[in-house]
């Protein structure tokens, strides 16, 4: 066999591996499992989409609600037209008026995650995380999260959020925070990794309770969680 008949032998081997990888990489993905979860309130349930493209945080929660972790922890600081937020263990049977939210019990973090097309859209679940003074790298909470309700915005505010904030808001943004609503200042900061695919008003409902120190319900708002395989 010629160098030339080598030559093109090689590329044929090369390129038909590669197009065998690429079709089982997309044959993985397309067979990956869909994951919701149930979270129970006093004001109704919210069914919630986990993410595929976030999978540290998608396994990460996956694995407290399966152990129960999430289950009577208080939505612990709620502050209407902007999110709802919960997920601290110090919050099971907490006193009234203590403070909430401080701290990592669970002594680790997770990793960043930040998709563009995941964003703070009403519904959106996110990861809550300490400020980037002592936390640089963004990196999440292993257990608080909040809930997106946000507000809806017009054009001229977003254009003055991208200064104020240092983003840029594509048209695909735009056009949720202009009828949707959400928290658009958000993004790119805090990683969303789920979304509210049934009962928004059920965040709409906690959102209203009177709330006092720290933001926290005057009424504890407790929560049960639940995993949903589809």
């Amino acid at each position: 066999m010629n160098a030339k008949k080598i030559i093109f032998s090689l590329i044929f081997l090369l390129f038909g591996t590669a197009v065998f990888s690429q079709s089982a990489v997309n044959k993985s993905a397309t067979a990956e499992k869909t994951y919701y979860v149930l979270v129970e309130t006093d004001f109704g349930t919210m069914k919630i989409k986990l993410y595929n493209e976030t999978p540290r945080h998608r396994d990460n929660f996956l694995k407290l609600v399966r152990e129960g972790f999430y289950n009577d922890l208080l939505f612990h600081r709620v502050i209407r037209n902007f999110m709802i937020q919960g997920g601290d263990p110090n919050s099971r049977n907490a006193k009234a008026g203590a403070p909430l939210g401080n701290g990592n019990p669970l002594g680790y973090t997770v990793p960043a995650e930040f998709v563009p097309t995941l964003i703070h859209r009403k519904g959106a679940l996110a990861a809550a995380r300490q400020g980037d003074q002592v936390n640089p790298k963004k990196a999440s909470s292993p257990s608080q999260f909040y809930i997106v309700q946000g507000d809806v915005w017009t054009n001229d505010v977003l254009n003055q959020m991208e200064t104020a904030y240092g983003k840029k808001f594509s048209a695909e943004q735009r056009k949720v925070y202009t009828t949707e609503g959400g928290t658009p200042h958000l993004d790119g900061d805090y990683t969303v990794f789920g979304q509210v695919v049934e009962g928004l008003d059920v965040i709409d409902k906690i959102a209203a309770v009177q709330c006092g120190y720290a933001d926290r319900p005057l009424k504890d708002v407790k929560m049960k969680i639940k995993v949903v395989e589809k």
